[in-house]
């Protein structure tokens, strides 16, 4: 079992930068995929960025791709993205995710283990 405890978000003016981290325990996080994740007010919950458990392979969406970089550490068992040039719809709670098959994956459905997310507020 994987716990994942989210950290790093807060308020940022439109153009900022924003990183936010991801510790996990439990399990052995260097054999899991992770992704990030966010999920706005009444809206569904959608993907980010993806990266495999050796960091070779990411993915991203379309909508952050150029801003955001995924990266991991895999001996410090932590995940992180980094955020640049904000946007105001950037905003939304933040959700780091697992996924033990080791596979990165942009599907939402695929992850086994969830965070409890992290607030990025980007303001106008």
């Amino acid at each position: 079992q994987v716990q994942l405890v989210e950290s790093g978000g807060g308020l940022v003016q439109a153009g900022g930068s924003l990183r936010v981290s991801c510790a996990a325990s439990g399990g052995t996080f260097s054999t899991y995929a992770m992704g990030w994740l966010r999920q706005a007010p009444g809206k569904e919950r959608e993907f980010v960025a993806t990266i495999s458990w050796s960091g070779y392979t990411t993915g991203y969406a379309d909508s952050v791709k150029g801003r955001f970089t995924i990266s991991r550490d895999n001996a410090k068992n932590t995940v992180y993205l980094q955020m640049n040039s904000l946007k105001p719809e950037d905003t939304a709670v933040y959700y780091c995710a697992a996924d033990a098959s080791g596979t990165a994956t942009m599907a939402p459905n695929r992850y086994d283990y969830w965070g409890q997310g992290t607030q990025v507020t980007v303001s106008s």
